[in-house]
This record gives C-alpha cells, structure tokens and sequence, in this order.
C-alpha cells in the first residue's frame, strides 16, 4: 500500500503517521530504534542552544528537503517548546534564502500545521 497524502490533508494526520512508522521500527528492532531515540533526547536537550531554537532549526532543514513528515513534526515540537508562528516563518524564510523557490513553496506545510495543530 503506497500513502499519498495531498497538500490539504490535516497536517495531523502526518504527524499520527510519522508517529506510527517510527513504532513500528521500534518493534521491528527495539535496540536500534532505542538507541536513536536517546540520540536524539540527547541532541534536543536544552544546552548552547535550546530545544525551541533546535526545532526551529529542525524545521528550517526540513522545509529545506521538503519533507512534509518533517515539518510536521518540527513544527508540532517547536510549537510545543514555545515557538510562535513568527519564528517559524522565519525559519522558513531561512529555508529558502539557501534552497529558493522549493523551499520557498514548502513553506505551505509549515503555515498548515500550525494552522492544523492550533484546532
């Protein structure tokens, strides 16, 4: 079964999915993904920089790719961490002076979840 998902769908829904594929990892092989996660609790914890300041970043790099999961996740934790919606525009704006047009048109990801995640 192949997920499309379209540019209308409620930005929730990739958040849910994300959420799932990263379960099921988790049961495919525990160790693995235990070891990613405490990387990556590791990473986020608040040092030079804090953890609203690393999403913000998370969601710079992810409208970058374009990776809609990503963004959907980064913003739902920045949100989270205390991150309003200037400051993820602005990310996004970051996003594009490095990767122009596409990053620029990814940004439509991040303005819907935070439309989506504030509902």
């Amino acid at each position: 079964m192949i997920l499309v998902m379209s540019m209308d769908d409620d930005m929730n829904e990739y958040f849910k999915t994300a959420s799932k594929t990263l379960k099921a990892l988790g049961q495919f092989n525990p160790k693995a993904m235990k070891g990613f996660q405490e990387f990556l609790q590791n990473v986020k914890a608040d040092s030079a920089l804090s953890k609203k300041i690393k999403e913000i970043i998370g969601i710079a790099i992810s409208v970058y790719i374009q990776c809609q999961f990503c963004t959907a996740w980064h913003v739902k934790r920045a949100m989270e961490a205390g991150a309003n919606r200037e400051e993820i525009l602005e990310a996004c704006q970051v996003a594009a002076m490095v990767g122009g047009g596409h990053s620029l048109m990814s940004t439509h990801y991040a303005l819907k979840v935070v439309d989506d995640f504030r509902k």
